[in-house]
């Protein structure tokens, strides 16, 4: 362990912290609505924050860096997830920004809200101890809940709050109580420890035991925060509840902060208890995709379907993870990590471009969230309609789309485990869901307009969609780079 007595490897959340700070103060003498000053210094804080990240970044050949007596880790893993997520919240809060005004809603709070949460995931990305994990993920949690209800007006905001504080708090609980077993049987809470401990400790069947009651309690809270089946209940009810710039946020960064929480807490602390965890993930991964797919064919609310849409892809994110050690041999676990975290980058890049796509078909006084609200997308403005059908058959795993290629390369991951028959139904589930996904299509190329009002979206959001849009097409295509990424920072573990 390479540890190091000043505090280098964590400058990125140590300029954050005191940054977000400032930008609260600075937000308080706004003399507009329009918050153009926080606005503009939220982005540089972002900006500045990934140079930091790739000033601090380890390189290939050296060892994860370590800070706070070992509680804090950084490592490629950690460094190309944090630059994935200021990608994914510069973005949202791009979006995010005419919506919110049209709506009186671009107050100091959501800024500053969303950057703390941005801060509780970095610190959850590059947790090596259960107390800053478990730190990192409440400071996102918090965030998230008064994010839900920042539109104090709505019965529906406020409702969706609620349901997600109780059920994100019993969560918390079930995620704290795991870990206390965990400690109990390690007497450690460094995950790296734990991971030594849990090694020694495996080989006995009361200890095993013991760890194994403990493990059922940590999947149980990180299935929560993943949003697979049966603790997906709160994800439907949240997204359709929230607005829809905040449903935005929920859907896409702190999706890669919960898959740096499975790495740190499965693979690089209990990777000795893989038989175990690895099938309670194939229990959670068919259930996710048999339920998502099925249950969002009969939504005609958009932010519904693209939640058990949601469930879905998180279920096949799983098959990834549950590929990693066959029979006790590691030598395919780092094709299948790799290819789950290509999974959840495409997953977030698809994520946005779906919400972004109702932000931009959203204006004052007219939400964008039913099927009909589809009808005729082509006719009012071709290329965006070209955009979605990208983003949807991306989200539907069409080739040469990015997402296509994900689905492709966790389901590799599940044949390599032997899970052939997982396989299988995988592809049967995705092959179901590809009907609401194309339903979308059908509706913007061959029914009439049913709202023709104006797109009123400003330049650079339509810029940045169409990025957006054909990124997906562009890693569909030539996915090496980005694959050769993922392998890279899996390596480094």
């Amino acid at each position: 362990m390479t540890e190091l007595p000043n505090f280098f490897p964590a400058l990125p959340e140590l300029f954050l912290l005191p940054a977000t700070c400032a930008l609260l103060l600075i937000d308080l003498s706004a003399k507009t609505a329009r918050r153009q000053r926080t606005y503009v210094l939220a982005q540089f804080i972002l900006l500045v924050c990934a140079g930091l990240t790739v000033f601090t970044l380890p390189a290939v050949s050296e060892q994860p860096l370590y800070s706070f007596s070992g509680l804090f880790v950084n490592d490629q893993l950690g460094s190309y997830l944090k630059l994935a997520a200021y990608i994914a919240v510069a973005t949202t809060l791009l979006y995010s920004r005419q919506y919110l005004l049209d709506r009186g809603l671009m107050r100091g709070e959501f800024v500053v809200l969303l950057m703390f949460a941005l801060l509780g995931m970095m610190i959850l990305i590059s947790a090596n101890s259960f107390l800053t994990l478990y730190l990192g993920l409440e400071l996102l949690s918090l965030c998230q809940y008064a994010m839900v209800a920042l539109n104090r007006d709505s019965a529906h905001s406020t409702e969706a709050a609620m349901k997600y504080f109780v059920l994100g708090a019993l969560a918390s609980g079930l995620l704290l109580y795991g870990m206390s077993m965990i400690y109990g049987a390690t007497s450690t809470l460094s995950i790296t420890e734990v991971a030594q401990r849990v090694s020694m400790l495996s080989a006995s069947a009361s200890d095993r035991t013991f760890l194994v009651f403990g493990l059922v309690f940590l999947v149980s809270g990180l299935a929560f925060k993943l949003g697979v089946v049966p603790f997906h209940m709160w994800i439907p009810d949240v997204y359709q509840g929230a607005t829809t710039a905040v449903t935005l946020v929920i859907a896409s960064a702190p999706k890669l902060a919960a898959f740096a929480m499975a790495m740190r807490l499965l693979v690089n602390g209990l990777l000795d208890l893989a038989a175990d965890w690895q099938q309670m993930l194939v229990i959670l991964a068919l259930l996710s995709m048999a339920i998502g797919n099925i249950t969002a064919i009969v939504q005609s609310n958009l932010k519904r379907m693209l939640a058990y849409s949601t469930i879905a892809h998180m279920g096949f994110m799983l098959l990834g993870l549950l590929g990693g050690v066959v029979g006790g041999n590691r030598f395919s676990a780092p094709d299948a990590y790799s290819a789950s975290m290509f999974y959840v980058l495409v997953y977030v890049l698809m994520a946005l471009g779906a919400f972004g796509m109702l932000l931009l078909l959203s204006r004052a006084g007219f939400e964008c969230e039913t099927l009909d609200d589809m009808k005729g997308l082509n006719q009012r403005s071709p290329w965006f309609a070209f955009m979605m059908l990208i983003v949807m058959f991306s989200l539907a795993g069409v080739p040469p789309t990015a997402g296509f290629y994900a689905k492709l390369a966790v389901l590799k991951a599940a044949v390599a485990a032997g899970q052939l028959w997982l396989a299988v139904l995988a592809v049967l589930f995705s092959l179901a869901g590809a009907f609401y996904y194309l339903r979308v299509v059908k509706l913007m190329y061959f029914d009439e307009v049913r709202d023709a009002g104006p797109i009123t979206a400003h330049l650079e959001m339509r810029a940045l969609l169409s990025v957006n849009g054909l990124a997906l097409l562009v890693l569909g295509i030539l996915p090496q780079p980005l694959m050769a990424m993922c392998l890279s920072a899996i390596k480094s573990l």
